[in-house]
C-alpha cells in the first residue's frame, strides 16, 4: 500500500491538470473516486489514458438535484475533493466549497484553473500555452533567432497545475489533521509557473539574466548547455555547467581545453558571450563528426553531463530506464511508472482505467446508502 492509503479523494472529472493530480494521488495509494459525466459511460471500452488509472469511477449528472445530493453523501466520508471548472460553475451546480464544507467541515476543497479564482481574466477560457505566456515563461523558451516555443503542456498543465494542486491538497490535508478544519485550495497555473521561475528572479537581480527569447544560458544561449546534431541526423544534449565538467567534455571530445574552458560557466559576461559563437561552431563540428551512438559510447556515464536525445520509444529501451522500470506496461499500454519511489510504503501494482460508472453502485453502498436509496437515485436520473 502506498503512503497515501486511507485518504479518500473525490475528483470531479476534467482534463489536463486535474486527471494528472488524480493519477499522482491514486498512484501513491489514495482511494480516488472520479465523478464522470453520464455521457462517458457510453464509450464501448474503458479509456487507455494513464492519467485515469488507479481510480474508481462513478457517473453522476450534476445538473440533477438528486445527483448533487448523492455527491454530498460521498463528501461526508471524504478527505479531499477537487475540481477544474471555471470559477462559479461548481457553485451553480450546488457543489461549491460552501455547500461541501457544510457537509464535512474537515474537507479540503481544491480548485485548479489557469487564471485563478479571482482577477480580470478569471472567467476567460484558456489553455496551457496562454497561462505560461502570461507568466513570462514562454517568452524565455525558444531560439533567439525564432519565436517562443511551447514546451508541450508539461509546464502549465502538469508542473504548475496538477503537481501544484497535489502539493496544495496534501499540505491542507496535513493542516486539517492538526486544526480539525478544512479549507479551499486555489491553484492557478499562472501562479504556479511564476513560482517555478523563482531562480530566474535571483539571476535577474544579480545581473545574469537576459529578458529575451533564447538569450539565457539555460535557455539555449550558452554552447555548453544545448543540443547538437550528430552525423546520423540525431541529437545529443550537453549540460556541462560546472567548470570541471565542461573541461572533461572538451577533453573527451578532443577539443582544446586551454582555449575553450575559460568560456564556460560562470563566465557569462558580455565579453565572454561574444566568443560563444566560435565555441558553438567547434562543438557542433565535433558532434557532427560521429553518430549519436558513437558519442554515447564516449560520453555517457561520465561527468561530461551528456545524454542522447531520445524519442519516447527509444527512452523506454534505454538501459538506465529499463533497470529502474521507469516505463511500465499496463494492459498493453506503455506508460509512466508511479513516482516518487518509497523504501517502505511502495505503491501497489498499477490498475488500468475503469469503464466510466463501473463503481457507482459499490461507491454509494460504501458511503452508507442502501440499495433502495441507490435504486431511487437511479430512477431519478442521478446517474444519467
Amino acid at each position: 500500500m502506498g503512503p497515501l492509503a486511507q485518504i479518500k479523494v473525490i475528483e470531479l472529472a476534467g482534463i489536463g491538470p486535474g486527471p494528472f493530480c488524480g493519477m499522482m494521488l491514486a498512484d501513491l495509494g489514495a482511494d480516488v473516486i472520479r465523478i464522470e459525466r453520464p455521457a462517458a459511460d457510453r464509450a464501448p471500452d474503458p479509456p487507455k489514458d494513464p492519467l485515469l488509472r488507479n481510480r474508481r469511477s462513478v457517473t453522476l449528472d450534476l445538473r440533477n438535484a438528486s445527483a448533487v445530493e448523492a455527491l454530498k453523501r460521498l463528501v461526508e466520508r471524504s478527505d479531499i475533493l477537487f475540481e477544474g471548472f471555471r470559477p462559479g460553475v461548481a457553485e451553480r451546480l450546488g457543489v461549491g466549497p460552501e455547500e461541501c464544507l457544510a457537509r464535512n467541515s474537515r474537507l479540503v476543497y481544491g480548485r485548479i484553473t489557469g487564471w485563478g479564482q479571482t482577477g480580470p481574466l478569471a472567467r476567460a477560457a484558456g489553455h496551457d500555452v496562454n497561462y505560461i505566456a502570461l507568466s513570462g515563461a514562454l517568452h524565455l523558451i525558444g531560439s533567439s533567432a525564432g519565436k517562443p516555443v511551447a514546451p508541450l503542456n508539461l509546464l502549465g498543465d502538469f508542473g504548475a497545475g496538477g503537481m501544484m494542486l497535489a502539493f496544495g491538497l496534501l499540505a491542507a490535508y496535513i493542516e486539517a489533521g492538526r486544526s480539525g478544519k478544512g479549507q479551499v485550495v486555489d491553484v492557478s497555473m499562472v501562479d504556479g509557473v511564476v513560482a517555478m521561475l523563482g531562480m530566474f528572479f535571483g539571476q535577474r537581480a544579480e545581473g545574469q539574466f537576459h529578458d529575451r527569447t533564447g538569450e539565457n544560458f539555460l535557455g539555449g544561449a550558452a554552447p555548453w548547455y544545448d543540443s547538437y546534431l550528430t552525423s546520423d541526423g540525431k541529437y545529443v544534449a550537453v549540460g556541462a555547467l560546472e567548470p570541471q565538467f565542461f573541461a572533461l567534455l572538451l577533453e573527451k571530445m578532443g577539443l582544446d581545453v586551454q582555449r575553450w574552458a575559460p568560456l564556460g560557466f560562470p563566465a557569462t559576461d558580455e565579453n565572454t558571450r561574444r566568443k560563444w559563437p566560435a565555441l558553438r561552431t567547434a562543438l557542433a563540428g565535433a558532434f557532427a563528426s560521429r553518430t549519436r551512438e558513437e558519442w554515447r559510447q564516449v560520453l555517457e556515464g561520465t561527468d561530461a553531463c551528456f545524454a542522447p536525445v531520445l524519442s519516447l520509444a527509444e527512452a523506454a529501451r534505454h538501459p538506465h530506464n529499463v533497470s529502474r522500470c521507469t516505463f511500465i506496461d499496463v494492459d498493453g499500454v506503455e506508460q509512466n511508472a508511479p513516482v516518487p519511489r518509497f523504501s517502505r510504503t511502495s505503491a501497489d501494482a498499477v490498475r488500468p482505467p475503469r469503464h466510466a460508472g463501473a463503481d457507482t453502485q459499490a461507491a454509494f453502498l460504501e458511503a452508507g446508502l442502501t440499495e433502495r436509496e441507490i435504486d431511487s437515485l437511479r430512477g431519478a436520473g442521478a446517474f444519467g
